[in-house]
């Protein structure tokens, strides 16, 4: 086979979905993460579908994820006395298996750690692509070469920059930001989540399926692009407060918790537009070639683009040449697909006005809209035929229909 040796920068979801397939055909992947271990914490996440269930099911990872499903989650929008304005039920908002991002990481390192190696707390710093491989120098000093190199590496892609050039020219901000933290559960909240809005203003807190003493806050606001160091938390957090202070309802005690939360994330809504996916020996999967922040379905998307970038590969006999286009040409088309519904999602959480709030709470009322708006992602996350791949050399369960 050619090619055999295959870095992936990024082992929270597409990464070691990869890893699992390309380690399953007979390469050998190492994953690079420059956490030190996989990332606690994280949003729910959700597949929906035949072509998401189907891919997770040949993994031979459904039963597992299915043992860990949240049964999905509802979203109670209340105004500030807590009285229900509109409710978006669970099979809507959570698919037909929602899971913990962290759940689904995990399961997917562990079936893929037997065939993968796996190094954390570091990550790469420079690349050079050459006709005989790709020299990698990563950034504890250690150099390699490998054959070729995936970046799985989100939506603030490393391997994306290095390559092809700043991250300006492909990611689009989309008019909002979001910030997600863990607190304890002093509302009493079951599975469910209470959303409150103010103008341009989104505050959540939702129970823990797991934990009943622990919840989540989720917090949406509309801003024109701010310049923020990613890596400055303390800062992050004070942009937040500044956001929601003054308002009412239960946004005091969650950002009262903010000082203390270890699980806090920040970031735009945005989404990412490049192409070619690929560039000589390196190319991109999921939220590095085509995030979008909420509403994409890029879980689902990451998780079929494993399937199909791997699955190419060893048609090709490792041959990337041939496979990363074949890639791109069977998944472009269908990421942009699903990226649409992400577009959106800034405004549904957190409209500019009351009265389009007012607007969208009237009609999500209506059972028939809340159908067709199911109906419409179930068509997005399946409309694609996969290739049925030749079955790699270890065993895997039988293909679906």
């Amino acid at each position: 086979m050619k090619n055999s040796t295959v870095l992936i920068s990024g082992a929270s979801i597409a990464g070691p979905a990869l890893a699992y397939w390309l380690g399953r055909y007979g390469f050998r992947p190492t994953v690079v993460e420059v956490a030190p271990g996989l990332r606690a914490g994280g949003n729910r996440v959700d597949f929906r579908g035949r072509t998401h269930l189907g891919v997770l099911d040949r993994m031979g990872v459904l039963d597992d994820l299915r043992e860990v499903q949240t049964g999905g989650t509802a979203m109670r929008f209340v105004d500030a006395t807590g009285r229900k304005l509109m409710e978006v039920p669970a099979d809507f908002a959570g698919g037909d298996i929602e899971v913990p991002r962290f759940d689904l990481s995990r399961v997917l390192h562990e079936r893929s750690r037997d065939s993968t190696e796996y190094l954390f707390g570091d990550s790469i710093g420079t690349m050079t692509d050459t006709p005989q491989g790709v020299d990698v120098t990563f950034t504890s000093g250690t150099r390699r070469t490998f054959d070729l190199v995936i970046g799985a590496d989100g939506v603030h892609s490393a391997v994306r920059r290095l390559t092809f050039g700043p991250e300006e020219r492909f990611v689009r901000h989309l008019g909002y930001y979001v910030a997600t933290w863990g607190l304890p559960n002093e509302f009493g909240l079951d599975r469910h989540s209470l959303l409150y809005n103010t103008p341009g203003r989104m505050a959540s807190i939702g129970g823990d399926h797991r934990d009943p003493s622990r919840a989540g806050a989720f917090v949406v606001f509309a801003a024109p692009r701010i310049d923020y160091d990613r890596h400055d938390y303390d800062q992050q957090r004070g942009i937040v407060r500044e956001r929601f202070a003054g308002l009412g309802w239960k946004v005091p005690r969650l950002l009262a918790a903010l000082e203390e939360a270890t699980d806090f994330y920040f970031d735009s809504i945005c989404r990412v537009d490049i192409s070619p996916w690929s560039s000589g020996r390196i190319a991109l999967i999921g939220d590095a070639a085509c995030g979008a922040t909420i509403g994409g379905m890029g879980t689902g998307t990451a998780v079929v683009a494993a399937y199909v970038l791997a699955g190419e590969l060893a048609a090709a006999d490792g041959d990337h040449t041939v496979a990363f286009p074949r890639y791109e040409r069977l998944l472009a088309d269908f990421a942009r697909r699903c990226q649409k519904g992400g577009d959106t999602t800034g405004k549904f959480f957190a409209p500019r006005t009351a009265t389009a709030a007012w607007v969208r709470n009237g009609l999500l009322n209506r059972p028939l809209l809340m159908t067709m708006m199911l109906r419409t992602a179930e068509d997005r996350s399946n409309n694609i035929e996969l290739p049925d791949y030749p079955e790699p050399a270890i065993g895997l369960p039988p293909s679906w229909n």
